[in-house]
């Protein structure tokens, strides 16, 4: 047997939240199996029973720093259920326009600051340098233009609702305050700016993607399931779709189904070596069933983007699929960018809207139903937030199915893929580790919304031969 060693790489590099890998090697020293660990646990749901329901728009956005908008949004449209209210027209666009923020400003903070370092500096670059301060020693003006692009995503909510992170303004019935002239007239003049900064990001990743054509159609192209929302006409769809799924070959597997359904089609089992549950597509069992949600699933479930510049990397997007659908995990970057760039354009659109500045934003109601459901996409996937009420309008139960615990299975399948690619034996440089890691950050999770953390848990990748030995354990700090 090999004998032991510890390198300490503690945590994972560049993803939110705290993870855990073990690959498993067989006697010829290949990768046998991979497990990919998410030790964190807070237990939302549980210690949101007992609170009124009208209170949750306001609790949940404090889920995560990143993506609270999400949260707020798919909270206040299970709470709209419970009331049975629809919302106004203006309502309805102030919250599109802070979920479109909300995907600028994560979708910057996944490719400018997580995964631009490995294509700009390179996968085998010193790990000290390999980071958004490495990118903004040799990158200055890629670096600015991605913090920047974060802030204008950040600068909707702040403009709408009085704060960046945990917003308070999206309620029950509608919104607690409209968006002024002044607001609307400062975002509009940040349009050219982040239009360009789309499309520069568009150009970093198209251009690595012509250099290492093989890498990256080789890089986990797991046969997956794709699940997410589109419009009645098939189109791209955020903020109030219909839940759609495609096999890995394109065809569309189920179609239209109303997000309030969503236990009919969706399943989860649990495993003995992490926090987060294996979902899967019900109809078709487990593992047959297992998809994956997110930008690389929205785009292949769309049968077409709103906006003129998205469509057309859109198309070019459906071209890589070569008539299936595009099951590359690499290409979630691209597919992440083209939703930057279809933001851009959807916020331009709605903010040249003179409706945006009325102040019929509310809709007063009271309790009508005793369960709702709110669905709307998150950055890295379709979000369902699930609340049951008694009589006084108290939570009875709360279930939260988070994107990332969507993803779970494949971000497991993605890591062995990767790991049988790269990883050859015990002895594997940090470039290859690096490039396992990196099949964790395609999906972007967030494993503090996922498994609602509580405090820090380290990332240990841990190589075992096929008797559970123990050969190396990896931990970066």
């Amino acid at each position: 047997m090999a004998e032991k060693k510890t390198i300490k790489i503690n945590p994972v590099t560049r993803i939110e939240g705290h993870a855990k890998i073990t690959l498993f090697l067989n006697d010829g020293g290949d990768v046998a199996d991979a497990q990919f660990h998410v030790d964190e646990f807070r237990g939302f749901e549980k210690f949101c029973e007992g609170r009124v329901y009208t209170e949750m728009p306001v609790i949940t956005p404090r889920i995560c720093g990143i993506c609270p908008v999400s949260h707020s949004i798919a909270s206040a449209k299970a709470c709209d259920a419970i009331q049975r209210v629809t919302i106004t027209d203006t309502a309805d666009k102030l919250r599109r326009l802070m979920q479109l923020g909300q995907h600028l400003s994560s979708h910057a903070l996944s490719f400018f600051y997580l995964s631009a370092p490995d294509f700009l500096l390179g996968w085998d670059s010193d790990p000290s340098m390999r980071n958004v301060v490495g990118v903004a020693e040799k990158f200055p003006d890629v670096a600015k233009r991605g913090i920047r692009l974060r802030k204008f995503g950040q600068e909707i909510s702040q403009h709408i609702t009085g704060k960046k992170i945990h917003v308070n303004g999206v309620v029950a019935g509608g919104m607690g305050s409209p968006l002024r002239e002044e607001s609307r007239e400062t975002l509009l003049k940040w349009i050219p700016e982040v239009l360009e900064t789309s499309q520069i990001g568009l150009d970093i990743l198209k251009k690595y993607m012509d250099s290492h054509k093989e890498e990256v159609e080789t890089y986990a192209p797991s046969d997956t399931l794709h699940m997410g929302t589109v419009d009645p006409t098939g189109a791209h769809e955020l903020y109030d779709g219909r839940l759609r799924w495609v096999g890995p070959d394109g065809k569309i597997i189920q179609d239209m189904v109303n997000p309030k359904d969503y236990l009919t089609y969706i399943s989860e089992m649990p495993v003995d070596f992490s926090y987060l549950k294996y979902p899967y597509f019900k109809p078709m069992g487990y593992p047959a069933g297992v998809y994956r949600v997110g930008p690389l699933a929205r785009l292949n479930v769309a049968s077409k983007m709103k906006t003129p510049k998205a469509q057309k990397e859109f198309e070019n997007f459906k071209s890589l699929g070569r008539g299936r659908a595009v099951n590359g995990t690499f290409y979630y970057h691209y597919a992440r960018l083209i939703e930057t760039l279809a933001s851009c354009e959807e916020i331009e659109g709605l903010l040249s809207d003179p409706k945006i500045l009325s102040t019929d934003i509310h809709v007063q109601a009271n309790l009508n139903a005793r369960e709702g459901v709110g669905c709307a996409e998150a950055p890295r996937g379709t979000l369902f937030h699930h609340y049951k009420v008694d009589e006084a309008g108290q939570l009875t139960k709360v279930n939260l199915l988070i994107a990332t615990g969507q993803n779970n299975p494949s971000m497991n399948r993605s890591v062995l893929e990767v790991a049988k690619q790269y990883v050859k034996g015990p002895d594997v440089k940090e470039g290859a580790l690096n490039r396992v890691e990196a099949a964790i950050r395609c999906y972007d999770p967030c494993l503090s919304c996922s498994t609602h953390a509580l405090g820090a848990m380290p990332m240990v990748l841990e190589i075992k031969d096929a008797r559970g030995e123990t050969i190396r354990t990896i931990n970066r700090d």
